[in-house]
């Protein structure tokens, strides 16, 4: 048997994540016990799902998650009746973490301060690797529903792992703890019932614990989200959404109700706290389960659209057939009700939690992004969302609403105004927004990227049209504000003369009143893309589409007047204009080195 063992070395990130489990969280070193149930929960629901769908052996009767202490052997043993694992998935989910995300993760810990560290299991396929913080070593014998032969898996976590052949009477898989000398507590079956009833009460499988040569039972296996509220604890519901979220924190909002009617399902969905390592930008697809009559049937059902995907839960439904097909949950009617019946729930819970502006806030910051992809692409809910969203502002400080800064709006004032870009500090300081701020015009700053996309969908809010004051020619002259200081320079001559010297690199050199203490500002033309759509369509290569920019001229400017005067060729000059507001924008000079000199060379006459 020996020489069929073969050794690897576990995934580069693996070992430093070992050594980070097992010195880093000695505080959370119980749940260990919940990971590894709740991981064989997950394969018995697998194994009964595939033998309804494909050619696998169906659970026995009376299947359930035994756990067994031995004192003597100081061995702790969780065997389950699920999926089990071939040889080449027990080296991929226990010899590598896929997933992204974990070198942020293991960095955290790294990074925190002895007191400070984050109860991080959960995140990443960390949950198996907790067993190490009790155990010395840890084997593993699994086999696959279906499959004749079983492999065996053991480490001591120091860096590498064997797998060989071994024998398993039935389809299942078998872990054996061989437990440390200070974690012998794990070993008693009263600590043990105490950690599931605490943990895991709300898995459905039976779990049982040796005591006395007896199988004890030890969960109620009362699926939480069939239980009435009034006999839900936030501490209950808090750890269900560990559970099921993979998360540490505490749930931002929990949202438990059953539907009657038409359609009936059961739900019990939790906005996280706190934005996960694992970026909702990267997966746009919901992983809410959709269970039939409490069995776990996919995570794939997509129950939420994708600018909901930070929701997480369960939807348990008793009008679906078990052996519900992928073609089945694209297409049936009964999904499509509940999906809608979902959705409208949790925009309803959010426009109620809207109402309290600092929690609000904290929601808004984590998942903000992702909720503007719906005004975006979802047409049936783009108005409900719209007074969801929140702004920084060049007027207030912190996060502000559409239905506020209507309400502020200038006398005169015809247009929610906004500003786009990458940053929202030097967004904050911009020139675009001079003329603006002399008359007190309110204009909120984006600076996310969908940004440059969702206000061309949405368009108006409540009959007010939405514009960037980057796009087309704005005329202030309505709205009543400081006088500009200065009187304008005759600039009829200069305009065609700067035109003519940017001839193919603007569309247009035009006088606005719109600056104050800047001498030139660019615009995008009437009806093409604003100048940050502009800027993302040359970083993808597509600038073909943008159009080119509109310079605009301060004729009260000192620089603006003295160019007024002056005849000629103005190519240098002009040109200088240009690069000056394209720096203003973020943007670079069309030839930086060459700028750079210019400016030196200006620097050094001016200081001669």
């Amino acid at each position: 048997m020996s020489e069929t063992v073969e050794r690897h070395e576990f995934g580069a990130e693996v070992g430093r994540l070992l050594d980070l489990v097992v010195h880093a969280l000695y505080s959370d070193r119980e749940i260990f016990l919940r990971e590894l149930v709740a991981n064989a929960a997950d394969a018995m629901d697998r194994r009964r799902f595939e033998a309804l769908t494909q050619a696998v052996p169906a659970l026995p009767e009376g299947a359930a998650i035994r756990i067994t202490p031995d004192k003597a052997a100081r061995t702790l043993v969780i065997a389950d009746q699920g999926i089990g694992m071939t040889k080449e998935e027990l080296a991929r989910n226990l010899g590598t973490i896929a997933r992204s995300g974990t070198r942020a993760f293991t960095q955290s810990l790294a990074d925190a301060k002895p007191g400070e560290r984050p109860s991080l299991i959960g995140q990443f396929g960390v949950g198996f690797y907790s067993a190490f913080m009790v155990a010395e070593r840890v084997e593993v014998v699994s086999r696959r529903a279906g499959a004749e032969e079983g492999w065996a898996w053991a480490s001591a976590g120091q860096g590498d792992f064997t797998l060989a052949p071994a024998s398993r009477e039935e389809p299942g898989t078998t872990i054996t703890l061989h437990i440390k000398a200070d974690a012998e507590e794990f070993l008693e079956p009263i600590r043990l019932q105490t950690i599931i009833r605490k943990w895991a009460d709300h898995i459905t499988v039976p779990i049982t614990i040796a005591r006395d040569g007896k199988d004890e039972a030890a969960n109620e296996g009362t699926a939480l989200w069939r239980k009435p509220k009034a006999e839900v604890t936030e501490e209950q519901y808090a750890e269900f959404y560990r559970h099921v979220a993979h998360a540490f924190d505490k749930p931002w909002a929990t949202l438990h109700w059953r539907a009657e009617g038409t359609t009936e399902f059961a739900a019990l969905l939790f906005v996280p706290g706190m934005k996960p390592f694992n970026p909702v930008e990267g997966e746009r697809d919901s992983r809410v389960r959709l269970h039939v009559r409490r069995m776990f049937i996919t995570e794939e059902a997509a129950l939420l659209p994708p600018w909901l995907r930070f929701v997480q839960g369960v939807v348990d439904t008793e009008d679906l057939p078990l052996n519900v097909s992928r073609e089945m949950l694209q297409s049936t009617p009964a999904l499509a009700r509940i999906r809608k019946a979902v959705t409208g729930r949790v925009l309803s819970e959010l426009k109620a939690k809207a109402k309290d502006a600092e929690s609000y806030t904290g929601f808004w910051e984590n998942f903000g992004p992702v909720l503007k992809e719906g005004v975006w692409e979802d047409n049936e809910h783009r108005k409900d969302l719209a007074p969801l969203l929140r702004f920084r502002s060049s007027a207030v400080e912190g996060w502000t609403s559409l239905p506020d800064y209507v309400a502020r709006m200038k006398e005169g004032q015809e247009a929610i105004y906004i500003l786009v870009g990458d940053d929202p500090d030097a967004l904050s300081k911009s020139s675009q927004l001079e003329g603006f701020r002399a008359r007190g015009v309110e204009v909120l700053l984006l600076s996310d990227q969908v940004d440059a996309f969702w206000p061309e969908r949405l368009d108006r809010f409540e009959e007010r049209p939405i514009r960037s004051i980057t796009q087309g020619s704005i005329d202030l002259s309505k709205i009543a504000g400081a006088e500009a200081a200065g009187e304008p320079a005759d600039v009829a001559k200069l305009l065609p003369l700067l035109k003519a010297a940017l001839e193919g690199e603007v569309s247009e050199v035009r006088a606005t009143d719109r600056l104050v203490d800047s001498a030139v500002v660019l615009a995008a033309s009437e009806g093409g893309p604003d100048l940050q759509m502009q800027r993302l369509l040359r970083r993808a290569g597509r600038a073909f589409g943008a159009g080119l920019p509109v310079l605009e001229v301060n004729p009260r400017h000192g620089l603006i007047r003295k160019l007024a005067g002056m005849e000629g060729d103005l190519k240098a000059e002009a040109g200088t204009l240009l690069d000056l507001a394209r720096l203003q924008d973020g943007d670079v000079p069309r030839d930086p080195a060459g700028f750079a000199r210019q400016v030196a060379a200006l620097l050094a006459g001016s200081l001669g």
